[in-house]
C-alpha cells in the first residue's frame, strides 16, 4: 500500500500524456515555396499559419523576412541551403560558419528553427561532385551549430526523392539503390549519430500519373479500394502513402538504421494542370490532402510504424506562378495568395470539421503523356519540385503491379476516408477524455481507501 500514491500518480500522468499526444498536431507542416511574384507579405503569412493547425513550415532557402515574421509564433521552421552552396559548405568551414551566423543566429530562438536541410534531392541529381560533397557539407553545418552551442537544438539533414529506392514494392522489400553505396551509408550514419531525420519527398500523385486506372486513383486518394497485399508480411495496404513510407522504413531497416526518424518533406496533389496533365483537379487535390490530414490526425500510423504519425509537410502553402515545367507544377497551393482557401481540408483552427472528400476524378486523358519510365519495381517521374529549379525524381510504390486480396491471411487494413477518419479523430478524443475521467475516479477511490487504512 505504500507505493499506491505513486502508482496512482503514474496512471494519471500516463493518461494525460495519451490525451496530449492525441490532441497534438505537431506532425503537420507545410512547404512555403517562393518561385512566384505575387506572394503575400511575410507578416500576413505568419498570421495565416497561426490561424491553422499547421505547426511547422519548410522554406527552401532562408529568407530573413519570413524567418523574422515567424518569431514568437512557436511554429517550427525548416530552412535550407541551396544545392549550389554545397561545395562551399563542404570545403570551407569559415563559409559554413558565416552561413550560420547570417541565417540562424540573428533569429534563434525567437524564431523556432528546428532543422536545416542541406540541399534538395542531391542524391538523384546525377551530379557526382555534388553527391560526394553532400556529407562533408552536412558535417560542417553540424560543426558550426555545435560551435554555437546549438548542436542539440537544431538538426541537420538533407532531402531525398523516392528515386533513392531501388525497390519499393512490396513495402517490406524496400531497399536503397546499391549504386549509392557508401554515400548513402555515410548519410544514414550521420542521421543516426546526430538524431536527425531521414527526409524524403513522397508523391502518390506520380504513381497515378503513371497508371491511370480508377483503382489506382482510389488507392492514392485514401478512398475505398481493394487494397494491395504485401506477400511477405501478409499486410494489406489500403493507401499509397502508407506503402511508400513503409518502403522507406524497410530500406532503412535493411541497412541497420530503423531507428532513424522518417520525415515526409513534401507530399501533395495539384488542383489544376495542362490539358495533358493526368489527375489534377480540385476534387482530387481536396481528397488527397484532406484524407491525408485526417489519416495523420487519427494517429493510426502505418502498418510497419503503428500508433504514431510521421512529420509530414504538405505541398504547398501557395501556388508558384514562376515555376517552370507543366501547369501542375505551378498549382499545388492549398491557399490563394489573397489568403483564402483554394479548397477546405479542415486546417482552420476555427473549424476542424472537414467536409467528406469527393470521389476520385479521373482525367479524361487515358494515355499517359508524361515522361515516366516504369520498371518492375519502381516508376520514375521527372518534375521540378523545389525552389532551386533543380530536377527532382520521384518514385512511386508499386504502380502497375498486380495486387492480391488473398483469403485466410491476417491483414492490417487501414481504410481511410475523410468522413470516417474525422469521426475516428473525435472518437479517439472522446475515448481519451473518458479514460482520463475513469482513471481520475479510480485514483480518488484508491486514495480514499489508502488514507482510510492509514
Amino acid at each position: 500500500m505504500v507505493v499506491l500514491p505513486y502508482t496512482v500518480a503514474f496512471l494519471l500522468l500516463s493518461c494525460l500524456q495519451t490525451v496530449k499526444i492525441a490532441n497534438s498536431q505537431s506532425f503537420l507542416g507545410i512547404n512555403y515555396g517562393q518561385v512566384a511574384d505575387n506572394l503575400p507579405p511575410p507578416s500576413s503569412n505568419a498570421k495565416l499559419l497561426q490561424s491553422t493547425s499547421i505547426q511547422k513550415v519548410r522554406l527552401y532557402g532562408s529568407d530573413p523576412a519570413i524567418i523574422k515574421a515567424l518569431a514568437n509564433t512557436g511554429i517550427g521552421i525548416v530552412i535550407g541551403t541551396a544545392n549550389g552552396d554545397i561545395p562551399g559548405l563542404a570545403s570551407d568551414s569559415n563559409f559554413t560558419k558565416s552561413w550560420i551566423n547570417k541565417n540562424v543566429l540573428p533569429f534563434y530562438p525567437a524564431s523556432n528553427i528546428i532543422l536545416i536541410t542541406v540541399g534538395n534531392e542531391v542524391m538523384t541529381s546525377n551530379d557526382q561532385n555534388l553527391m560526394n560533397k553532400l556529407l562533408p557539407a552536412m558535417q560542417n553545418v553540424q560543426n558550426a551549430l555545435n560551435d554555437a552551442s546549438l548542436g542539440g537544438k537544431i538538426k541537420v539533414s538533407t532531402v531525398h526523392s523516392m528515386g533513392v529506392l531501388k525497390q519499393s514494392e512490396p513495402p517490406s522489400s524496400g531497399s536503397f539503390d546499391p549504386s549509392y553505396g557508401d554515400l548513402m551509408k555515410g548519410l544514414l550514419e550521420f542521421n543516426s549519430a546526430n538524431g536527425s531525420p531521414f527526409a524524403i519527398n513522397t508523391y502518390p500523385y506520380f504513381a497515378y500519373r503513371s497508371d491511370t486506372r480508377p483503382e489506382i486513383l482510389a488507392f492514392c486518394l485514401f478512398q475505398p479500394n481493394a487494397g494491395r497485399m504485401d506477400g511477405n508480411t501478409k499486410i494489406k495496404y489500403m493507401n499509397m502513402f502508407d506503402a511508400q513510407v513503409d518502403a522507406v522504413y524497410s530500406a532503412l531497416n535493411s541497412m541497420g538504421f530503423k531507428n532513424v526518424e522518417i520525415v515526409v518533406a513534401e507530399t501533395g496533389w495539384p488542383f489544376k494542370g495542362d490539358d495533358n496533365d493526368v489527375g489534377p483537379s480540385i476534387e482530387n487535390a481536396k481528397a488527397y490532402n484532406g484524407n491525408l490530414i485526417a489519416h495523420l490526425r487519427s494517429m493510426v500510423g502505418t502498418p510497419l510504424m503503428p500508433g504514431k504519425s510521421v512529420d509530414t509537410y504538405l505541398f504547398a502553402l501557395y501556388d508558384e506562378d514562376l515555376k517552370p515545367g507543366p501547369g501542375s507544377e505551378r498549382s499545388p497551393g492549398i491557399f490563394k495568395t489573397d489568403l483564402t482557401m483554394v479548397y477546405d481540408v479542415g486546417l482552420s483552427t476555427s473549424n476542424q470539421t472537414q467536409s467528406p472528400a469527393a470521389s476520385p476524378q479521373s482525367s479524361p486523358t487515358t494515355t499517359n503523356t508524361t515522361n515516366s519510365t516504369t520498371t518492375t519495381t519502381t516508376t520514375t517521374s521527372t518534375t521540378t519540385s523545389n525552389n532551386n529549379s533543380s530536377t527532382s525524381t520521384s518514385t512511386s510504390t508499386g504502380t502497375g503491379t498486380s495486387t492480391s486480396t488473398g483469403t485466410g491471411t491476417n491483414t492490417v487494413t487501414i481504410n481511410i476516408s475523410s468522413s470516417s477518419d474525422i469521426n475516428k479523430v473525435y472518437l479517439i478524443k472522446i475515448f481519451n477524455l473518458g479514460l482520463l475521467y475513469g482513471f481520475t475516479r479510480l485514483s480518488l477511490i484508491c486514495l480514499f481507501f489508502y488514507y482510510l487504512q492509514t
